[in-house]
């Protein structure tokens, strides 16, 4: 299948791809990815995001600052991400969001530059992509403060639960589902991915991490979003070309790519 598929968030800029991304990127166009967004996390790696999208035509880039790394962030940071926005190859914010499974920044500190780059969104009427560990409720909440249905966006590799999902979906975001769902303990997301409408619904790696089955325990790459896109199919009961159509279209829209 040529040409159907789209990895809506990878980190393919990571120095495990150092001694052979090129090979790595033409094993997933050879898979039938068409399209990849390589997701920045603080401002070196958009740096290397921008860099990545304008070497390939079919990767584009987002440019953010990671709740990880919100401690970090300054006022030169937000202005390097505004700038860095600028490039054409630039489709969205983030990602951003809470994590309070590792809380790595101090969360009043996550809070605030989460809520920084919504607003950046809002401003550039770009998309988001949200990062969500153990955090539901606030993330919820600065969602819906923060008026973010202005920017529309992503829920990243979801986790959460179908009465969020649901609630995300009426604010116009889309649901991206990732390797996790060929694991056989995922029953909830399993559920989810069944029950979001097909045109709300993404496919996603986050390479090099969340590696789906068969590969699982290994590196993840681009060519893998197929196995997301088959599980998906199987627990749907459609055929994979309409799994793999439909969130291609999806991703599209949302991205605004032609």
């Amino acid at each position: 299948m040529k040409g159907m598929f789209f990895d809506s968030h990878a980190h393919l800029d990571d120095r495990k791809y150092d001694h052979d991304r090129h090979e790595m990127l033409m094993r997933a166009r050879e898979k039938g990815v068409s399209y990849i967004v390589n997701i920045g996390y603080d401002i070196p790696s958009s740096r290397r995001s921008v860099s990545l999208a304008n070497n390939y035509d079919f990767i584009y880039a987002a440019v953010g600052i990671h709740p990880h790394d919100a401690a970090e962030a300054g006022e030169e940071s937000l202005a390097e991400l505004r700038h860095l926005a600028k490039n054409p190859k630039v489709v969205a914010i983030g990602e951003m969001g809470l994590d309070y499974y590792r809380n790595l920044s101090p969360r009043e500190i996550q809070q605030e530059i989460f809520r920084r780059q919504i607003r950046l969104a809002i401003d550039l009427r770009k998309p988001v992509v949200i990062h969500d560990r153990d955090a539901h409720g606030d993330v919820m909440r600065i969602l819906k403060e923060e008026n973010a249905a202005l920017a529309g966006g992503i829920m990243h590799c979801f986790s959460g639960s179908l009465e969020m999902a649901r609630e995300c979906l009426k604010m116009g975001f889309y649901i991206s589902v990732a390797g996790p769902v060929t694991f056989d303990n995922a029953r909830r997301l399993r559920e989810i991915s069944v029950e979001i409408p097909l045109d709300r619904l993404l496919i996603e790696t986050d390479a090099p991490y969340l590696t789906p089955e068969p590969h699982r325990g290994k590196r993840n790459e681009s060519a893998y979003v197929v196995h997301v896109a088959e599980r998906i199919a199987q627990l749907r009961g459609i055929p994979l070309e309409e799994v793999a159509e439909a969130t291609t279209a999806n991703a599209k829209r949302l991205f605004r790519i032609e």
